[in-house]
């Protein structure tokens, strides 16, 4: 019987690599698949200009454009005349209740979220406030305001 020995089997160590280029591959494959290939969109600055005008030898400065106005109130005034209502949008008389309707359509049609504000004299019945109101919102206009000064509100000059 022989006696086993580590000096005298002594075989050269195999490297098994086909089982780590598989992996390699497979990583790869990963990779590719989870990676995505589409350009990010950014706005990068650039120095680019207009080019000159003929003739000329400056070129324009880029100039950013121009803020955008806000739209303001629109204030509807409602009077009485001893015996009818009156308006007026915007200090801007209006003659009947069909040219008011007209009106605030042709705003509604603008900008539909434009604030309303409805200012109605003391001596206006309530009627024909509430008749304006409806129509504000019939006309489509989310935003409706009353005004009220201070003597209503009871914030006027108190005697004592």
């Amino acid at each position: 019987m022989r006696i086993p020995s580590n000096y005298r089997d002594r075989r050269p160590v195999e490297l098994q690599l086909t089982p780590m280029i598989d992996c390699v591959f497979l990583l790869m494959i990963y990779f590719l698949w989870s990676s995505s290939f589409a350009v990010a969109e950014m706005s990068l600055p650039s120095k680019l200009s207009a080019a000159p005008a003929l003739g000329g030898s400056t070129p324009r400065v880029n100039e950013p454009p121009p803020a955008e106005a806000d739209f303001p109130n629109v204030v509807v005034r409602i009077l009485w005349n001893g015996s009818a209502s009156v308006w007026t949008v915007n200090d801007v008389p209006i003659g009947s209740i069909d040219e008011l309707t007209q009106r605030l359509t042709s705003i509604a049609r603008i900008k539909r979220d434009a604030p309303i504000v409805l200012d109605p004299a003391s001596d206006v019945p309530l009627g024909d406030v509430i008749e304006i109101f409806d129509l504000s919102r019939v006309v489509g206009f989310q935003k409706i305001q009353f005004a009220a000064s201070a003597e209503m509100l009871g914030l006027g000059a108190r005697k004592e």
